[in-house]
């Protein structure tokens, strides 16, 4: 009797260790989007550089192009409410409400998509402009800074589409699909905000 005892409460502890244990796919998507943050930083700071380079050279070629900041400012308001959609979409996963997951994910999935179409018909503006990724230095920062958020933001959106996609595959909602989908809800808060700190550098401060 003693030993039962004994052997419950050794489970009692280990399953509660267990479910204080940080979940290790969690921990590493946060290193890695961690090494992604200083990808960015890196970008931010080539931006800053050839800005204040240029700007000692000719005062006037900074911004070296006529950007849309009320067109802008939309798709931006567009990516920061897919954020929130995509919030509820994880408030859904944690309760196991697996078809409230899949609406709010395919509405994050589509207010992105709207914002790499808004990235693009920006793009073909500026290039009719002559703005051109080697046109001058400011079309090669703006391109590339641009350019990868653009790229990270797509990946996203093939994460919304892989996790939606196992969601119906699945005969049940699991404990790990739940997982995936916090999983994605940090990558895709991650690229908002980077995009946040992008369009005040970009768009705003002159």
């Amino acid at each position: 009797m003693t030993c039962v005892a004994t052997a419950s409460a050794i489970t009692t502890t280990t399953t509660a260790h267990s479910s204080r244990r940080p979940n290790l796919v969690s921990v590493g998507t946060i290193i890695w989007l961690s090494s992604e943050l200083m990808f960015f930083a890196a970008l931010f700071a080539m931006y800053f550089t050839i800005r204040s380079v240029s700007v000692g050279q000719d005062p006037a070629s900074w911004p070296g192009a006529h950007l849309n900041v009320p067109f802008a400012t939309v798709n931006t308001i567009i990516l920061v409410l897919s954020s929130v959609t995509c919030q509820f979409g994880v408030w859904a996963a944690e309760k196991g409400q697996v078809k409230k997951l899949r609406f709010w994910y395919f509405v994050s999935f589509l207010m992105g998509a709207v914002f790499v179409a808004g990235q693009l018909i920006e793009y073909a503006e500026l290039v009719k402009e002559g703005t051109t990724l080697s046109s001058d230095a400011y079309g090669s920062v703006f391109y590339l800074t641009t350019g990868f958020h653009g790229l990270h933001v797509t990946g996203g959106l093939i994460a919304f589409l892989f996790l939606l996609g196992r969601t119906y595959a699945a005969k049940r909602f699991t404990h790990e699909q739940a997982t995936s989908a916090i999983v994605v809800s940090y990558y895709w808060h991650f690229v908002d905000v980077v995009w946040i700190g992008l369009f005040a550098t970009i768009y705003i401060i002159k």
